[in-house]
């Protein structure tokens, strides 16, 4: 688990493409690997992706990003001397900063419009409607692995208003329009939508009968 909260940005240094897998070796940094282990998890741009190999010393890790990932993420559209957003896995007794995030990637958005001035940024995104039904105002979204506010919501997307801050610390600074950006919905939003749709569905279904 996560809490959004990007804690670096690590830049991809080396990328090995096979038939439907790719991996990927990043360079977050030693300061950011200490004790670590193989078959630890840690989110890139918010997709929860196992240690396969790393030298906390020298500062890389590597992971493996198989077809089922790179049909539901943008991993598989990274070139090497990008940056992209770094989180280790939460830890008993951690200060919780964003939301519980689980890094499963349920869908990508498209960024449509984007203002920036000098202390603030203002995004718009689109993505399929079906999820919209999720995606509240003021509720959580996780976008590339950040624990995000939502600002308004439309029928095909949702709009986002970033402080100068998380646009420093993560890469939602170089975004442009037209990128496609990892999301993950808020879980609990998740359920209690799925829960009433379904008690309602049974419930007029009864009615009927």
């Amino acid at each position: 688990m996560f809490t959004g909260i990007v804690q670096t940005k690590a830049e991809l240094t080396a990328i090995r493409d096979d038939t439907a897998f790719r991996q990927l070796t990043l360079q977050p940094g030693a300061a950011h690997l200490e004790n670590l282990s193989r078959g630890a998890s840690i989110a890139i741009n918010g997709v929860c992706l196992t240690v396969t190999d790393f030298d906390s010393k020298a500062g890389w890790v590597c992971f493996d990003v198989i077809a089922e990932t790179l049909s539901k993420t943008n991993l598989g559209r990274l070139n090497v001397g990008e940056a992209v957003n770094f989180e280790r896995s939460l830890s008993f007794g951690s200060e919780l900063g964003g939301h519980i995030v689980s890094g499963h990637i349920q869908t990508t958005a498209t960024i449509t419009a984007l203002e920036k001035s000098a202390n603030n940024c203002s995004v718009r995104l689109t993505l399929a409607p079906d999820y919209m039904r999720y995606i509240l105002s003021k509720g959580f979204i996780t976008v590339e692995g950040c624990s995000l506010t939502v600002g308004e919501t439309y029928t095909d997307g949702f709009s986002l208003y970033l402080i100068p801050e998380t646009l420093a610390i993560t890469t939602l600074g170089q975004k442009q329009v037209g990128d496609i950006v990892n999301i993950e919905l808020d879980q609990q939003t998740q359920t209690i939508v799925q829960t009433v749709e379904r008690i309602m569905a049974e419930r007029f279904s009864s009615a009927k009968t």
